[in-house]
């Protein structure tokens, strides 16, 4: 768990968010503003993106793309 600049989708603006998972660029997993969502990061620009309006988790506890358990 790490705190990283990221890009927001709901403020399409630069934002600063928690990493909670990452297994590689497209199977990331952050934390904003209280809502655990999917995100992607793009090694290019050194930037994660973080989906905060579609990729908000119904399961808070479990990646959806591995299927492993967050605490």
């Amino acid at each position: 768990m790490f705190k990283a600049k990221a890009m927001i989708h709901s403020l399409n603006a630069q934002g600063e968010a928690k990493i909670l998972h990452e297994k590689n660029n497209n199977d990331v997993i952050a934390e904003y503003n209280g809502k655990r969502c999917t995100a992607v990061f793009n090694p290019f620009v050194g930037l994660y993106y973080v989906d905060d309006i579609y990729g908000v988790l119904s399961d808070e506890h479990k990646c959806p793309v591995c299927g492993e358990h967050l605490e």
